[in-house]
């Protein structure tokens, strides 16, 4: 959209929200012969328009679009079941419709534009069906588009349960179309056809249709719990797609609202721009949204699987985070909480903050999230990423719902993968920073589909692609075009998918990435057409980045910057070197104006970057500083307090220094100590330390009758501001930790070792199991314990590799076990059993196969005060390694 027509259109903008604001109703809808036709325009001006059409003779209800004059949407059917009414036929009106202006300002989080404003026509079309069971359809009609959602009002929503809907949407059979094949965690990728020849079978939303000279974005709004998520439906040779919800039966509780139907409508570029999803959502939940923090994630489970079960290796990218100034490193599957804290620690000392990738079962219940939410804020994590979903069903609609809850009231951001797509989730819960739903740079995609994803997926909402990968996948796009994928694809948290070796050998690259942000305050799409090329560009602050890609053969990709501001423009431009696929990026400069094309030769599934500012006298870069964390150093006494038995008292010594040549201010040093246990002393403060300066404090520390017991971690902490990070930094906070242990009771007598509290746990699948297999990845689903046919009412199921630490308290003298391969698993796996005292070996079984008798384990542990019995996988990996200590018994004094 030029800058013109934006000045009129706000005008037009402020005068209809005077208008709302001061509560007038519009005139009726206009209507045609007896009352069958009813349309609802967009307000301002705008040529989208829906018509509602009820045929008399049969009482079935239909919905279309126009835009500019022209048919967009044919007329598709409307209405509901439920299992007591059916609300698709025999329906008369109930009233006259209601019209309002609905004019809404909102900010958000992430996306193309960080300050919204929506305005819409809203009429609500009342009618009743054969038994009298009232049906509103709600229409709403904006510049971009149309949508529609279905009310049950008062008690008729009460207790309704819906069994589908009659709804669709109705293309010109000739329409191309950019279709993606339904699975449920919205990954495959997307087919080009047309909206009659596409095959008969089921498709997701978001999907793509070129009408005419305009196209139409097909996908649904602000679902929650309260309903279930649905796909589109087709059959060959037809111009019809029909909504089918994801389950036979939905409940439809509360306001009794459906999710909005939705069509996005308009040139390329309104669609691209359009924010119609999240303008149909539910306001913020979120009172005070200012701790979500968007950003750069540097993430290493695709370059490296096996590198997030590494505390070492996740160290190494907290350092490549730290001097690029990325505030996130992203730990996925494989992480242990055994070295979390510590990493947490580490990281934050650095300026960067630490994710954590789960299984969603792993917080699917209640009691699971009420006891790792709140250790995850006690280790100073920020933010999850949930995977696996892979539902559209109410039921997990409705589990999104307790995350999204819960999350939020522990200021824990959020990620989810294997998941929905967005539809307006970012808006409701402003801390949903990013979404998968996408066939991303995990499958290891081709560059082919690249230029699809800003026209289709990626405008319904943030798009975690994990993009810029430069030594993994087919590596046959150029590394201008991942480079742009940076600016290109819009995501709240941007993790990037390479190594840090891999970007520190494209220097070029990564003093880009350095430089782009990950929140907009404009988005403008430049050119393009889905499938072939893609050029957006964003602004943020006063300068604006562009990101170009193209699949196919070399040609010269032209970006119109008409997006600019009056006056000159400095332009940095990151092309490809003369190798595409292997060698850096190249930096050119020049100066432009609005209205200039920027020309670029790209090769085969090339692209470019650029960053645009001012160009001033004297300006020759528009990069600006990278904010990196200040040197600082904490050291505390003792770092080890050993066992330390309720009503134990000790001391505790700590110094922060500061050794960058910058001033902290504001500084605090205290203790936090962990519940049941108290602090003599007030924290140490100091309003400023300068380079060399020390703050120094002591304390008493009284480990309480109600401490937990176990291994606990006593942080000490010094939190300070840097005014060289910008005001809108949080703050730095650098510390260090005591580690003690509160003795548990020691066991007596013959104890089963699965009745004994665990220390501690690793596992190499799912958790440990008490009295069964190890089974999957839900506590609690393993089998009975089986060895070579062979069932044990008692003992330990685990997955090599695997760790369980049980405390004796040298008060034992055996422990025995029967240790074997569990029968539950399709195919032999082989391990090692080997039992540890106080960390030195006491046993070790050799290597142990599946479907042999179980080995006899007989040890002493006399004087042992911990033991440990560890399961390894025998060198050839863990498939298969279903490993059970059948009947571990320890026998104690």
């Amino acid at each position: 959209m030029s800058r013109d027509r934006r000045s009129r259109l706000s005008g037009v903008l402020a005068a209809l929200l005077a208008l709302s604001l001061a509560g007038t109703l519009l005139p009726a809808v206009a209507t045609a012969a007896g009352e069958s036709t009813w349309t609802v325009r967009a307000p301002a001006g705008a040529s989208v328009s829906a018509v509602v059409a009820l045929d008399e003779a049969t009482g079935t209800l239909t919905l279309a679009a126009r835009r500019a004059g022209r048919d967009v949407l044919a007329p598709g059917a409307l209405g509901l079941t439920t299992t007591e009414s059916d609300l698709t036929r025999s329906l008369r009106p109930a009233g006259a419709p209601e019209t309002r202006v609905v004019h809404e300002r909102y900010p958000m989080t992430t996306g193309k534009r960080l300050t919204r404003s929506a305005l819409m026509t809203e009429t609500r079309l009342p009618f009743t069906g054969a038994d009298g069971t009232r049906l509103d359809v709600v229409v709403r009609a904006a510049r971009d588009g149309v949508a529609y959602r279905y009310v049950l009002p008062g008690h008729a929503a009460a207790g309704a349960t819906v069994t589908g809907e009659a709804s669709e949407f109705v293309l010109p059979g000739d329409a191309t179309a950019w279709l993606q094949p339904y699975n449920p965690q919205h990954e495959r990728q997307r087919v080009e056809t047309t909206a009659a020849a596409a095959a008969s079978g089921e498709y997701g939303n978001p999907s793509l249709f070129r009408v005419g000279d305009g196209f139409a974005l097909l996908t649904e709004a602000d679902v929650d719990g309260g309903y279930s998520g649905a796909r589109l439906v087709h059959e060959q040779g037809s111009p019809a797609y029909r909504v089918r919800l994801a389950d036979a039966e939905v409940d439809l509780a509360g306001t009794g609202e459906t999710p909005w139907r939705t069509a996005i409508l308009g040139d390329l570029e309104t669609v691209t721009e359009s924010t119609l999803v999240d303008d149909l959502a539910d306001p913020s939940r979120i009172a005070d949204p200012s701790w979500v923090r968007p950003g750069k994630v540097a993430w290493s489970w695709l370059s490296e699987h096996s590198s997030p079960r590494s505390f070492a290796r996740q160290r190494d990218y907290v350092d490549f985070a730290a001097r690029n100034g990325w505030p996130y490193v992203l730990v996925d599957e494989g992480w242990s909480a055994e070295w979390v804290p510590e990493l947490t620690r580490y990281a934050r000392a650095k300026g960067v903050d630490v994710l954590l990738w789960f299984h969603w079962t792993a917080l699917d219940t209640e009691a699971e999230r009420d006891d790792v939410l709140p250790r995850l804020v006690r280790w100073g994590v920020k933010g999850i990423k949930v995977d696996f979903m892979e539902s559209d069903s109410q039921e997990r609609y409705r589990w999104y719902d307790t995350i999204l809850a819960a999350t939020a009231e522990h200021r824990l951001m959020i990620n989810f993968h294997g998941s929905t797509i967005p539809h307006g989730l970012a808006r409701t819960w402003p801390h949903v920073l990013t979404m998968e739903a996408v066939h991303g740079q995990e499958q290891l995609p081709r560059p082919d589909g690249n230029p699809v994803h800003p026209f289709t997926r990626n405008i319904v909402g943030s798009m975690d692609f994990t993009p810029v990968a430069l030594s993994v996948g087919p590596r046959t796009s150029s590394v201008a075009h991942e480079a742009a994928l940076a600016v290109a694809y819009e995501s709240g948290w941007q993790h990037f998918a390479d190594k840090p070796e891999a970007y520190d050998r494209y220097p070029g690259v990564l003093r880009f990435l350095n430089q782009v942000p990950t929140v907009w305050d404009e988005t403008h799409l430049v050119g393009g057409y889905p499938g072939d090329e893609a050029i957006l560009a964003r602004r943020s602050g006063d300068r604006w980045f562009v990101g170009a890609l193209a699949a196919g053969e070399p040609r010269t990709l032209r970006a119109s910057l008409d997006f600019l501001g009056g006056g000159r423009w400095l332009v940095d431009l990151v092309r490809d070197g003369e190798r595409p696929t292997e060698d850096d990026v190249r930096r050119e400069r020049s100066v432009v104006a609005a209205g200039d094309v920027l020309a670029v030769d790209v090769p085969r599934h090339g692209g470019f970057a650029a960053i645009l500012c001012r160009a001033h006298p004297g300006r020759r870069s528009c990069d600006e500083p990278v904010r990196l964390a200040p040197e600082t150093s904490l050291t505390v006494s003792p770092t080890e307090a050993g066992d330390t038995p309720r009503g134990t008292s000790f001391q505790v010594t700590a110094e922060f220094t500061m050794r960058s040549d910058r001033t902290a201010r504001h500084v605090e040093l205290r203790p936090r100590p962990p519940e049941g246990w108290t602090v003599d002393g007030s924290a140490v403060t100091a309003p400023h330390l300068g380079q060399g300066e020390t703050l120094s404090g002591r304390w008493t520390v009284t480990v309480g009758p109600g401490a937990r017991a176990g291994g606990t971690e006593l942080p000490v902490v010094a939190e300070f501001r840097d005014p060289a990070l910008g005001a809108g930094h949080p703050g730095m906070h650098v510390a260090r930790a005591v580690r003690a242990f509160v003795p548990p009771p020691a066991p007596s007598g013959e104890v089963y070792v699965s009745d004994l509290p665990f220390q501690r746990e690793t596992n190499g699948w799912g958790p440990v199991e008490r009295d069964t297999s190890n089974g999957e990845l839900d506590g609690g689903d393993g089998n009975p314990i089986t060895i070579a046919g062979t069932t044990y009412a008692k003992g330990i199921g685990v997955h090599a590799p695997s760790e369980v630490d049980v405390y004796l308290g040298r008060q034992c003298e055996t422990f025995t076990a029967l240790a074997g391969l569990d029968d539950e698993t399709s195919a032999p796996g082989s391990v090692t059993f080997e039992v540890l005292g106080d960390g030195e070996p006491r046993y070790a079984s050799g290597v142990v196969r599946g479907g042999e008798v179980p080995v006899a384990v007989s040890v002493d542990v006399s004087g042992v005060r911990m033991l440990t019995l560890r399961v390894t996988d025998a060198g050839d990996g863990k498939n298969f390694d279903h490993a059970d200590w059948a009947r571990a018994l320890v026998r104690c004094g």
